[in-house]
């Protein structure tokens, strides 16, 4: 098990792609209304972290999936329950203490991303509910973004009837895309329910992997390009940590580069990332993936 602290900083970027449509709003990239900063769920992340880890080491054995793409969750809680005889009561099973504690703990010996984010499992055959010793922020641009709706065509029609009852030759679609973006997640790893789960030191090489490679196993027209550009980890000799997070990251910050103009943001080379290592505490140590690349 791991019995250091971690909290890291994540910046990657999108040119010409969607990095996190919001269904509530046609799929239009998320946005804060406020300050039009461009934002990613926490949950697109995690998604993107369990496809990597699952695609790159399934073979290896506890890197099963528990949220995957089209599957069924109860199905997956009644795998910790096999061979093992649980009561009823009107017709839902009901396990007993001693039983939800065995089925939770195969739960998080198999499942990567349980040991990993935690998970509610209690729909069907209650295997408990796990918290998570890594912990994701929704991520934010550093700049405001302007997002573009782009019209396109398509030579063949969805429907008989639409193209019984039109005389164009093309029917008219939509996509939503950011010219370009860099965004800055943080993410927290606690060694107390580190402990509580089974996330282990190996689990966390995966984490950090997946963190700077996750995109390149997810490519997509819907998302441009998007690359890990910089993640920063910053280790605490003590498993309470050794200064608060906030202050942490306070000692990265991001600006434009003098000779970047004053128009729009179009490259990772538009921006500078700066370290004031004097607000890092000589019981932190921080490390930088790729080392030192593009920071002053």
């Amino acid at each position: 098990m791991i019995s250091n602290r971690y909290d890291f900083v994540l910046f990657y970027d999108v040119e010409n792609g969607n990095p996190n449509g919001d269904p509530d709003a046609g799929n239009m990239p998320r946005l804060d209304p406020e300050t039009m900063h461009g934002l990613v769920s926490d949950g697109a992340l995690k998604r993107k972290i369990r496809d990597y880890v699952y695609t790159r080491y399934s073979e290896e054995p506890g890197i099963d999936i528990f949220v995957k793409h089209g599957g069924i969750l109860n199905n997956e809680i009644d795998r910790a329950y096999e061979g093992v005889s649980v009561a009823k009561k009107d017709g839902k099973a009901t396990p007993t203490a001693d039983q939800r504690q065995t089925a939770r703990d195969f739960m998080c010996r198999t499942y990567f991303d349980v040991r990993t984010f935690g998970a509610v499992m209690s729909t069907g055959a209650n295997a408990g509910q796990v918290r998570g010793p890594v912990q994701l922020t929704f991520s934010r641009s550093i700049d405001p973004i302007v997002p573009l709706e782009i019209s396109l065509t398509r030579v063949a029609f969805t429907d008989p009837k639409k193209a019984e009852s039109t005389q164009s030759e093309t029917e008219m679609g939509r996509k939503h895309l950011v010219p370009y973006a860099l965004y800055r997640a943080h993410g927290f790893v606690s060694p107390q329910l580190a402990k509580q789960t089974g996330f282990s030191e190996d689990d966390l090489a995966k984490l950090w992997t997946a963190l700077e490679n996750m995109f390149e196993l997810d490519r997509s027209a819907a998302r441009g390009t998007m690359s890990s550009r910089l993640l920063c980890i910053f280790r605490h000799e003590s498993p309470y940590g050794d200064a608060p997070a906030h202050r942490l990251f306070d000692a990265i910050s991001v600006r434009r580069r003098p000779n970047g103009g004053t128009g729009p943001a179009r490259s990772f080379g538009d921006y500078e990332i700066q370290i004031d290592r004097s607000k890092i505490p000589d019981q932190v140590n921080l490390e930088t993936r790729p080392e030192l690349a593009g920071v002053s």
